[in-house]
């Protein structure tokens, strides 16, 4: 009877103590997995990246998040090019990494990327496909949220049609004025406003010959394409589209040679884009900054920038109105 009674007694010092046990293994488990739960979630989220090429910096631009398949995937802009899918990202021991297939039929690899994230800051290094391996920073992508609509001031002619005393070349200038146009006659040097501006609207009016190509990039960060699209299905990276990023609803381009126009509204993040008249862009959020941007510091003023390392191209009438 002794004997029963002792099991007895075991049998209930073990249920008392496996409430004690389960919390145990619980908080251990806890313990563990919010490492890994908690890199998740810290890395995902937009990043402005900067990346140090030969003591020159160049921007990039790298977005996180997961799929339906519990897996980080993303999207990735380069120093040049559109944005790209990224397939899968890698997140081990802290260290981020994810690979991108060849752009441009030049490139003999893919890019490589890897990270670690050090507080709010990503540091890393790109392998470019070319094989040369370089060091990038980034920080996060600030919201640019608006509460309510600026306040308007006085629209600004920021070319007056006679000199390009309010425009500098990026390098060896190859554009003129003539009979109140700015004209790129042949790729060179790309365009860039003196001024810089934080939310505002744009007239521009463009004019291109056939198969030629240009941009104007918003706030220096955010390029609207402007290429011959007659004819063509709407697309980003074609006339009305924020490259790689936006597409138009509808193709309203007119034939080349003939004048056409851009009516932009920029507020924070939010674009509403009219071609030709035609709203083919509504109030749409750009992600991020586009292949070819001055820099990626998103959250500071920027100028307009013409691109004119494409092909001819001829602009007039460019009018801004700057919120106050």
């Amino acid at each position: 009877m002794k004997k029963n009674g002792n099991l007895i007694k075991k049998q209930r010092l073990c249920y008392a103590l496996l409430p004690l046990f389960l919390l145990f293994s619980f908080t251990a488990k806890a313990n563990h997995l919010p490492n890994e739960e908690s890199d998740t979630l810290a890395i995902q989220g937009r990043w402005d990246l900067t990346v140090d090429i030969g003591g020159k910096m160049y921007p990039s631009w790298l977005e996180i998040h997961h799929s339906g398949l519990k897996m980080l995937v993303g999207r990735f802009v380069g120093t040049g090019g559109s944005a790209r899918p990224i397939s899968r990202i890698y997140l081990e021991n802290g260290k981020m990494s994810f690979s991108i297939p060849p752009q441009w039929e030049t490139e003999p690899n893919d890019l490589k990327v890897e990270g670690t994230l050090q507080g709010d800051i990503l540091t890393g290094t790109m392998t470019m496909p070319n094989g040369k391996t370089y060091n990038w920073t980034g920080k996060r992508a600030p919201r640019l949220h608006r509460d309510k609509e600026p306040d308007w001031d006085t629209p600004i002619k920021i070319f007056d049609g006679k000199t390009m005393k309010q425009w500098h070349a990026t390098g060896e200038n190859q554009w003129i004025v003539k009979d109140g146009i700015l004209r790129s006659p042949h790729s060179g040097s790309n365009l860039v406003s003196n001024r810089t501006f934080t939310d505002f609207k744009l007239h521009i009016e463009f004019r291109y010959p056939k198969e030629s190509n240009s941009g104007v990039y918003l706030r220096g960060r955010y390029e609207v394409q402007v290429i011959d699209s007659k004819g063509m299905e709407p697309s980003s990276v074609l006339l009305g589209g924020v490259y790689g990023f936006l597409a138009p609803s509808e193709m309203v381009a007119k034939d080349a040679g003939e004048w056409q126009s851009y009516d932009i509204t920029l507020i924070g993040r939010m674009v509403t884009i009219y071609v030709n008249g035609k709203k083919v862009i509504c109030n749409e959020e750009i992600p991020g900054i586009t292949g070819g941007a001055l820099d990626s510091d998103e959250g500071a003023p920027g100028p307009i920038y013409l691109q004119g390392d494409h092909g001819p191209i001829d602009y007039r009438n460019i009018i801004i109105t700057p919120a106050k």
